[in-house]
C-alpha cells in the first residue's frame, strides 16, 4: 500500500533571512538580497558583478572537529537540517540512527575553494595544497554525506546532484522513499555557496545581469527589461514524513507532498524546452491525482533568462492558462542553483499555510514574448487555496515539478 507523505520540519538559509519571519518580512517589503560583489573586481574577463550572498558563518557550537571535512555547502546544509530536524521534534531522536532515516539532498558540486586545491595540483605540478579534507570538500556529494555523519542518520542516501533541480529532485526522491515503504523518514533539500565560479559559467553564456551599480534592480523575472540571472547562495531542508508516523508521535505537519513530476527532454543541454516542461508539470499533476485548476499558486522556476522565462511561461500557458497565480522567488535571492528547489518550496508552503503570496520584485513590464499568466507584480496577493506547485528546470534538460497540500489538522 502507497504511504502518504508529510512535511513535519522545515528550515532555510538564504540571502533575505534564516529564519521564516525574516524571509517574510523581507518578501512582503519587496527587500532583495542581491549585492554588487566588490571582491570580483579582481576577475579579469569577469562581466557580472551582482550576487546574493547569504548571511551565514559557522555556528559556535560546531567543533572543529565535526566540521574538518566541511566546505562552505555542506556546512550550510548541515545547519539548516539542524534547524528543520529542531523545527520537526526529532533532533537527538533514537529515529535518526535507526536506519528509518535516510537523506535525499544535492548540490551543483563541492565547494569552489577545494576544487581549486586540485586544480591548483594540475596547474602547477604540486600537491602542496592538498589535504586529506580536500576531496570530501569538493565531491558533489559532500553535503549529503556529511549531514549523514554529523547526525549519525544510516538509512539510504541518495545524491542530487542536478544543477538548478538538486533541492527539488532530493525532495521528489525523498517523497517516493517514503510512498513506497522504504523508509519512514527523509531528510530531503540541497545546498550551494556563492562563488565567481557560478557566475563565470552563466556569464559565458552571456545570461548573467550587468546592473552592477543597481544591484537592487535586478534580477527582473518575465519582465522585458530583464538583462541576466544573479547567483545567490543558502540551503533549504525538509524533513519528510510517513503520515502514520508522524500522526503517531503527535508531530506538528506543515503540508502534505502529494505529486512530484520529474523527466528530461534528451534534446539540449542548456536550452529550456517548454514541451518537456510541461511533461514534468503533468506528472506531477497526475501523481497527486489532481486537475490543474486544483492548484492555486505556482512558485516559478523564474531565472531572469530571455529563453529561459519565455520557455517556462509557455509550458505553464499550456496547462494552466493565465488564471493561476504566479511568482518568482529568485528575484529575490538570485538564482541559489542547488539550493533553490528546496527554498523555493520552503517559501510556498509557508505562504500558503499563511494565505498571502509575494509578488515577483523587478517585474514592472511584463515581457511581450513570455505567455499571458497571472502575474504577482506589485505586492503581496491575499490567497487561500488548497494546493501550490513549485517548480524548478536545469541545465542538461532535467525537470522538476512538487505540488503540496494544505494541511488541515
Amino acid at each position: 500500500m502507497l504511504k502518504r507523505v508529510v512535511v513535519t520540519g522545515m528550515a532555510g538559509i538564504s540571502p533575505i533571512g534564516n529564519d521564516w519571519r525574516q524571509v517574510a518580512e523581507r518578501l512582503k517589503n519587496k527587500s532583495t538580497g542581491i549585492q554588487t560583489m566588490q571582491d570580483w573586481d579582481k576577475y579579469q574577463g569577469l562581466n557580472t558583478r551582482l550576487g546574493a550572498p547569504a548571511d551565514f558563518t559557522k555556528p559556535e557550537h560546531y567543533s572543529r572537529k565535526q566540521v574538518r571535512g566541511m566546505g562552505r555547502i555542506a556546512l550550510m546544509a548541515t545547519y539548516a537540517t539542524e534547524l528543520a530536524l529542531t523545527d520537526a521534534g526529532l533532533l537527538g531522536d533514537d529515529c535518526l540512527k535507526s536506519g528509518q532515516m535516510g537523506i535525499a539532498y544535492g548540490s551543483s558540486s563541492g565547494s569552489p575553494d577545494a576544487i581549486a586545491e586540485f586544480g591548483n595540483m594540475l596547474l602547477n605540478h604540486a600537491t602542496g595544497g592538498l589535504n586529506a579534507t580536500s576531496y570530501i570538500r569538493m565531491m558533489s556529494h559532500t553535503a549529503p554525506v556529511n549531514i549523514s555523519l554529523f547526525f549519525g542518520i544510516n538509512g539510504r542516501i541518495y545524491t542530487t546532484s542536478s544543477a538548478c533541480t538538486s533541492g527539488s529532485q532530493g525532495i521528489g526522491y525523498g517523497y517516493e522513499a517514503i510512498k513506497f515503504g522504504q523508509q519512514k523518514l527523509m531528510v530531503a533539500g540541497g545546498a550551494e555557496e556563492l562563488s565567481a565560479i557560478q557566475s563565470a559559467v552563466f556569464d559565458t553564456l552571456f545570461a548573467t545581469s550587468l546592473r552592477n551599480e543597481t544591484p537592487d534592480k535586478s534580477p527582473r523575472p518575465f519582465d522585458r527589461d530583464r538583462d541576466g540571472l544573479v547567483i545567490g547562495e543558502g540551503a533549504g531542508t525538509l524533513i519528510l514524513e510517513e503520515l502514520e508516523h508522524a500522526l503517531a508521535r503527535g508531530a506538528h505537519i506543515h503540508a502534505e507532498l502529494v505529486g512530484f513530476g520529474t523527466n528530461s527532454d534528451g534534446l539540449h543541454v542548456t536550452q529550456p524546452n517548454s514541451d518537456s516542461m510541461q511533461v514534468a508539470m503533468r506528472l506531477a499533476l497526475q501523481d497527486a491525482r489532481l486537475e490543474a485548476s486544483a492548484i492555486g499558486y505556482i512558485s516559478a522556476h523564474g531565472t531572469a533568462t530571455s529563453h529561459g522565462d519565455v520557455a517556462e511561461s509557455h509550458a505553464t500557458a499550456a496547462i494552466f492558462g493565465n488564471k493561476t497565480p504566479i511568482s518568482a522567488l529568485k528575484s529575490f535571492t538570485g538564482h541559489t542553483l542547488g539550493a533553490c528547489g528546496a527554498l523555493e518550496a520552503w517559501v510556498a508552503v509557508n505562504m500558503m499555510n499563511e494565505g498571502w503570496f509575494h509578488a515577483t520584485a523587478n517585474l514592472d513590464n511584463i515581457d511581450p514574448e513570455c505567455a499571458q499568466l497571472d502575474y504577482i507584480k506589485e505586492d503581496i496577493r491575499k490567497l487561500d487555496c488548497d494546493y501550490v506547485m513549485s517548480n524548478n528546470f536545469a541545465f542538461g534538460g532535467i525537470n522538476t515539478s512538487l505540488i503540496f497540500k494544505r494541511w488541515d489538522s
